[in-house]
Parts: C-alpha cells; sequence; structure tokens
C-alpha cells in the first residue's frame, strides 16, 4: 500500500491542494513545537533560578492555543478534503463506467462496485483527516526535530538518528502483513453485498421453491467470513500500535537515560538537556500517529486502489480509440462504411443523414454462436425469431454494448462501436429495468426536458393507456404489474424514438406478458411506426409478429 498514491493527486484536484496545505501547516506545527519546548525550558530554568516568567508562561498559553488552533484547521480541513476527493472520485469513476460500457459492466460484480463507490468512498475521511496530515508532519517536523536535537546535543541527535529507521522498517514489515488481511476483508464484504443483493433481487424465487434459508445462511457464513477477517486486522493494528510504542519509547528512554549521566557528571547543561528532552518526544510522535492510523486509512486506500483500477482502465480505452485501435467488430465494418463519403474517424463521428437509420449487420458472432447478417432498412420491421439459447437477446446486447462481438454492426455507414448506444438505438430488454420516481420520469429517461404530450402518446402506444404518468413507483419500479411494467418500459423506446427519429428502434420480447387483444395492439403500433419511416428491430417468439413483420430473420436454423 502506498503512502500516497499519485493517481490520487492525478485523478481529485482537491487531493493536490490539501496536501500543499498539510505541508503549510506541518510548518507552521513544527515552529510551534520548537518555539513551546524552547519557552517551557526558559519558564522551568527562570524558575529554578528565581527569574520572573510571567512572560514565558503567556508566550506558553499562546502557543498551546496556536498548536490547538493548527490541529483543528488539519483536521477541518482533511474532512473537506475527503468529502470532495470522493466525490470527484466518484465523479469520474461513474464516468469511467460509462465509458467501458456495459458490456465491461456486465462482467463485474456491480454490487461490489457500488460499495467501493459508497462505502469505501466515504472511508477516505480517515485517510485525509488524520493519515496524511501525519504523514507530511513526520516528512517536515521529524527531520527538523532531530536537526534541532543534533544542533543542541549532537550526542542526543545521533541517538535519534540511529532509533529512528528502526520504526518505518517495523512500519513496512507489519504494513506488508497488514495489506493482505485488509485486502482479503475488502473483498469479503464485496462478496458479502453481492450476495445480499442478489438475495434480495431472487427472494420471490427463492421461497416458491423454499430456498430462502438456504440462502439465509449463506449470507450468515459470508458475515461470519467478514467478522473473522476484520478481528485479524484489528490484531495487526493492535500488534502495530504496539511495536511503534514500544520503539518510541525505547528511543526516548535511551535518549533520556544519556542525557541524564550527563547532566550529573556536568557534562550538560540544564537548559540543553530540557530542552533535548522535551523535543525528543515530538521528534517520534508523528511517525508513531502514522503507523496508527495507517491501519484507520486502510480501508478507504483500498477502496481507492479499485477506484483508480476503473479509471486507468478507461483512461487506456481512451488512448486506445484516439490511436485507431477499436474492438473486434470495427475491422470487419470498414468494408461497409467503405462507401462514406467524407467521413472524419478523429472526432465522434455524425450519422448520415442520407441513410442514417439503416442498420447493416455482417458476420455478427457473439461468444460460440452462429454469425448473423442482414440488413434492416428505415421503413421495415424485421422479426428475429429462434429457439432459446439461439442468441436473439445476446445479438441485441451486442447492438447496445453489453457483450463483446466479432463481425460488423453498422447504422448509418458507421460502426456501432463508435457510437454511444444513446446516439443511435431506442431498446426495450425482457427486463423492464424501472426505477424509483414516476412513470413519466421513467419514460422520459435520460431527456433533459421532457415532453409531456410525447409521454402520453407513447404510453398510447406502448397500450399502457390505463397507467398514470403521475404515479410514483417504488424501488425497480415497484407498483405495476408485470404486463404494465413491460408496456411502460416499451413507452420509453417508443418515446425515445419518437424524439430521435433517426434511432432505431429494438424490442425485445416486448409482447411477453401482455395477452392476445393487447399484444395486437402493440403490434400496430409498431406497425405504424415504421410506416412512418422508422426502423424496427423486433425479437419475438409469438407467431403472430410475423404478420407485421417485414423481413424474418431466423437464427439456430442450419441453411
Amino acid at each position: 500500500m502506498k503512502p500516497v498514491d499519485i493517481r490520487l493527486i492525478r485523478y481529485a484536484s482537491a487531493a493536490r491542494g490539501f496536501l500543499l496545505l498539510s505541508g503549510v501547516i506541518g510548518v507552521a506545527q513544527t515552529a510551534v513545537t520548537i518555539a513551546f519546548a524552547w519557552m517551557l525550558t526558559d519558564a522551568v530554568t527562570g524558575a529554578l533560578a528565581g527569574r520572573d516568567v510571567a512572560t514565558s508562561l503567556l508566550w506558553l498559553l499562546g502557543l498551546a492555543g496556536l498548536r490547538g488552533v493548527l490541529i483543528a484547521a488539519s483536521d477541518a480541513a482533511g474532512t473537506r478534503a475527503a468529502a470532495k476527493t470522493g466525490m470527484q472520485l466518484r465523479a469520474a469513476l461513474i464516468a469511467a463506467v460509462g465509458r467501458l460500457g456495459p458490456g465491461w459492466l456486465a462482467q463485474r460484480n456491480q454490487a461490489g462496485l457500488a460499495v467501493t463507490a459508497g462505502h469505501g468512498l466515504e472511508a477516505l475521511d480517515a485517510y485525509f483527516a488524520r493519515y496524511i496530515p501525519q504523514l507530511v508532519l513526520t516528512v517536515v517536523a521529524t527531520p527538523v526535530l532531530v536537526a534541532v536535537m543534533w544542533w543542541q546535543d549532537w550526542p542526543s541527535g545521533l541517538t535519534a538518528v540511529i532509533t529512528l529507521p528502526l520504526i518505518p522498517l517495523f512500519l513496512i514489515l507489519i504494513g506488508i502483513a497488514t495489506r493482505t488481511v485488509q485486502r482479503k476483508q475488502w473483498q469479503t464484504l464485496q462478496r458479502l453485498a453481492a450476495r445480499f443483493a442478489d438475495t434480495v433481487q431472487g427472494l420471490s424465487t427463492l421461497r416458491l421453491f423454499g430456498r430462502e434459508r438456504r440462502a439465509a445462511a449463506q449470507i450468515e457464513q459470508t458475515a461470519d467470513d467478514y467478522r473473522r477477517e476484520t478481528m485479524k486486522v484489528l490484531r495487526f493494528s493492535f500488534l502495530s500500535g504496539f511495536s511503534m510504542e514500544l520503539l518510541a519509547s525505547i528511543a526516548v528512554a535511551l535518549i533520556a537515560v544519556a542525557v541524564g549521566f550527563r547532566l550529573l557528571s556536568g557534562d550538560l547543561s540544564l537548559e540543553v538537556g530540557l530542552f533535548v528532552l522535551l523535543l525528543a518526544p515530538e521528534a517520534f510522535l508523528p511517525i508513531r500517529q502514522v503507523g496508527v492510523q495507517f491501519h484507520a486509512a486502510a480501508e478507504g486506500v483500498a477502496a481507492t486502489e479499485d477506484v483508480f483500477e476503473v479509471l486507468d482502465l478507461a483512461e487506456d480505452l481512451v488512448d486506445s480509440r484516439s490511436a485507431g485501435v477499436h474492438n473486434s467488430g470495427t475491422n470487419a465494418a470498414k468494408g461497409i462504411m467503405a462507401g462514406s463519403e467524407g467521413h472524419d474517424s478523429g472526432a465522434l463521428p455524425e450519422l448520415r443523414t442520407a441513410n442514417a437509420r439503416e442498420l447493416v449487420i455482417s458476420d455478427l458472432r457473439v461468444r460460440d454462436l452462429p454469425p448473423v447478417s442482414f440488413t434492416a432498412e428505415p421503413g421495415t420491421i424485421t422479426l428475429i425469431e429462434g429457439p432459446s439459447g439461439a442468441g436473439k437477446s445476446s445479438l441485441l446486447a451486442a447492438l447496445r454494448g453489453a457483450v463483446e462481438f466479432e463481425g460488423a454492426a453498422a447504422v448509418g455507414g458507421v460502426d456501432v462501436s463508435e457510437l454511444a448506444p444513446s446516439e443511435w438505438l431506442a431498446w426495450s430488454g425482457q427486463r423492464p429495468q424501472l426505477s424509483r420516481g414516476t412513470i413519466a420520469a421513467n419514460v422520459a429517461l435520460g431527456d433533459e426536458t421532457p415532453d409531456a404530450d410525447g409521454i402520453r402518446r407513447a404510453l398510447d402506444n406502448a397500450c399502457a393507456n390505463d397507467v398514470d404518468p403521475a404515479l410514483e413507483l417504488g424501488v425497480q419500479g415497484s407498483g405495476l404489474s408485470g404486463g404494465q411494467a413491460q408496456r411502460v418500459a416499451v413507452a420509453r423506446a417508443l418515446y425515445r424514438q419518437a424524439q430521435r427519429p433517426d434511432a432505431v428502434l429494438a424490442l425485445d420480447e416486448p409482447s411477453s406478458a401482455l395477452d392476445p387483444e393487447t399484444e395486437q395492439r402493440l403490434w400496430n403500433s409498431l406497425r405504424a411506426r415504421a410506416d412512418a419511416g422508422a426502423t424496427v428491430l423486433l425479437v419475438s417468439h409469438r407467431r403472430s409478429a410475423r404478420d407485421v413483420a417485414d423481413q424474418l430473420i431466423e437464427l439456430g436454423v442450419s441453411v
């Protein structure tokens, strides 16, 4: 675990300012510490000599107050920096996930990613408020205090120089072991979050088959694993703290014993000896606190490492795209786009207006499924049929970037890998994927200026006339029946296609939860949309869909 990861400075501007401010506060704290030790020495020796020490006592009070203000300022700055840095990293993480696309996200532990972006980044408070200030203070204060001790009494300074390296040495050795158990604890927490999320999502199915108790037992086992890993981390924390305190205490004791013997022999003045003894614990204090706060900050640092991994991956993807390296479908798509004159591959391509809605699929293959080739033209409905597992949903997943594929797919002469799905696709899947909020907000998802009339028309065209757009839905769209939720999802795709007439309308089993009468009304709506010039891609196992289709693509059928 690096004390300060350079990527933190690169990805979060708030961290740069805080490091600079910590350095300034560290210099001020160092000066106050030296001044306080000197004034305390002057007050003690003055009192023993019978001098008036009122001025020294006033200075002591002022310096003590100033030191308290500096500590409070460091804590406040650390808390603000942690909040800003967490917000910046969270925003960068969301942007990176958007750049990596749904295909990458589908292969990740999404619950674990949510824990990282939430609880993990919130744990940065200890890292910024306590760990970094002590680390900066160690770099600034410890060398200065040891130099002052050497200047006043070189044997004491020499003892400090010899004993100080032992503390970071032990800290590194313990830190290596701590990193392993801390990483295991963090992974266990992510696994617990993923298991809990999966169990909640599939609770109705588990109850139907009487397996909810087994699922609860698995969660309990994972929670117990997390408890054990947490206790291991605590044991290492206590061991680290004990080692730091023991070594620092022995080092200060060696300096104190040597100073005491030389005071008794008359080789050292009381003023110098007392001043050195007051500085010795202060020289060791920052590095001791680094060891103590190291473990408190470990969870936040582990979370940032996961965030940096995603950010680096997204950055590499952007670099590869700018260098002309695309996914495996790009090279094959060049043949499709050969007739596109004036297309600038170095910038985000624009859809050609001449045939912006024509979708050309050429030898597109997902995993080990058979390749697919067809052309979906504007004003037509292309029906995709096939048995379960033939690759119907996988085809749509490839088009929207949810899975990797070989071959080529181009819309309006532009490779779909160079376009965000939202730029050319209006899609509805088998799962409604509704979210908390009004039905109108779900239908107009992604539209910053929703059109109320357009929302109502989309609901009507999706045969959701009985649904109130102002109805508030719960988590994951709870509050609707399965058929209603499906129709709202279809309305969302219809609304988006109406807002972007050049978009391809792709629907995956939109009538699976509908009765025959409602299904026929939906087919009529899609037929009307195609007759108005839309390119419609329809996946359905219903034979009635053939009546409105212009083209039939059968997957899983050998030719």
